[in-house]
Order: structure tokens, then C-alpha cells, then sequence
């Protein structure tokens, strides 16, 4: 054994991986109890346990294993939204992530997959963890109990007010 080998269990990158890997086990695990609710067709696997990488399983495709670059828009939408939601459930002795901002890529959604999206959050809020939505889709804005909106006014200058569903 020469001295790269002992750089190698001294620097701890092999100790680094496994605590890696395994907060990532544990990560696939709460996404995938999510993307069930959201999409029962998809299960994240971990590719190369080198890496970290992840992988896609299709169910709809004969448990076919995906390269996540290979999901269309709504598919990479749903995976990232489970994937927000189990780093959103990752606790440790304060919570983790308390609140969470998602900005669009509901546009990418048809109307059922949007619900169960919407759905999801409001679980979430519901678990006591602030949600915040980006959007301009209509069918969004109309189930956000609470709004802040920004309205345009020219010349650089935008109001900002806080509207309750319903109020307008």
C-alpha cells in the first residue's frame, strides 16, 4: 500500500460516499412514497452507487429502467415535486426544509395530473410546512387560499397585495 491508498481512507471520500448513499436511500424511499400518490407509473432507483446518479423505473413499460434525462416536462415535473416533497420529510433534530417554493411547471401538467399535484401540497400544508407557488396557470390559482400578487403598474413599479381566495 502506497501513500495514495492511505490519502484515500484519510481524506474520508469513502466515508463521505457511503454517508451520502445512504441519505440518498433514504431520500428515494420518502419520493417514492410520494410519486405513488403523484404518479403510480414511476419508482426512482439509485444508478451507480458511485456516483450517486438516479435512475427512472416505467412501470407502464415493462419496470423498463429510464435515464432521468429521458423524462418529458410533466415527467421530470412530477419526479422533482416528489423529490421536494422527501426533502421536505428528511428531519433531523430541526426540520430540515420547512417551507417550500416551486416555481411553475404546472403548465406541463394535464388537468388530472395538476389535481393530484395540488393535492400534494396541500398535504403537505396541511403537515404544518409552508408551501409557495410560482404560477400563471388559472386552475392553480384558483385552489391558493392566500395569494401575493405583483401587478405591473409601468415605468419599473409593481404593487404588491395579499389576497384571499374568492376576494378577487
Amino acid at each position: 500500500m502506497g501513500r495514495d491508498v492511505f490519502f484515500f481512507f484519510s481524506s474520508g471520500v469513502k466515508f463521505r460516499l457511503f454517508a451520502q448513499g445512504v441519505t440518498l436511500e433514504h431520500l428515494v424511499r420518502l419520493a417514492n412514497e410520494h410519486l405513488l400518490a403523484l404518479s403510480p407509473r414511476y419508482r426512482l432507483v439509485r444508478g451507480d452507487p458511485a456516483n450517486l446518479s438516479l435512475h427512472v423505473v416505467d412501470r407502464d413499460m415493462g419496470e423498463e429502467v429510464r435515464a432521468t434525462r429521458s423524462l418529458s416536462g410533466g415527467e421530470r415535473f412530477l419526479v422533482s415535486l416528489a423529490l421536494a416533497l422527501a426533502l421536505s420529510g428528511l428531519e433531523g433534530r430541526d426540520s430540515f426544509v420547512d417551507t417550500l417554493f416551486i416555481d411553475e411547471g404546472f403548465g406541463s401538467l394535464d388537468a388530472e395530473t395538476l389535481d393530484l399535484a395540488v393535492d400534494a401540497l396541500e398535504t403537505l400544508q396541511g403537515r404544518g410546512r409552508k408551501v409557495g407557488v410560482i404560477t400563471h396557470v388559472a386552475a392553480m390559482i384558483e385552489r391558493i387560499a392566500v395569494q401575493v400578487r405583483v401587478e405591473k403598474r409601468g415605468n419599473g413599479r409593481s404593487v404588491v397585495s395579499v389576497v384571499e381566495a374568492g376576494a378577487g
